[in-house]
């Protein structure tokens, strides 16, 4: 099913965020964690989002 973007809700994007960490893919859980905050009012969730769904790249060590 094709949605509208524009249709879509912060816990829509949240549900996805958490689809894509169980599917071992940070990077695209933390873009659409980042979609879900931008689109809650409460900047208390938005940050507890945000804490949730870090930037996969700034947290990221280098080995070797």
């Amino acid at each position: 099913m094709i949605r509208d973007p524009a249709d879509l809700t912060s816990a829509d994007y949240l549900d996805g965020a958490r689809e894509m960490a169980a599917a071992n893919r940070p990077y695209l859980a933390h873009l659409l964690a980042e979609e879900a905050a931008q689109r809650t009012t409460d900047s208390v969730t938005a940050a507890g989002i945000r804490a949730t769904y870090p930037d996969p790249t700034a947290t990221r060590e280098e080995t070797g």
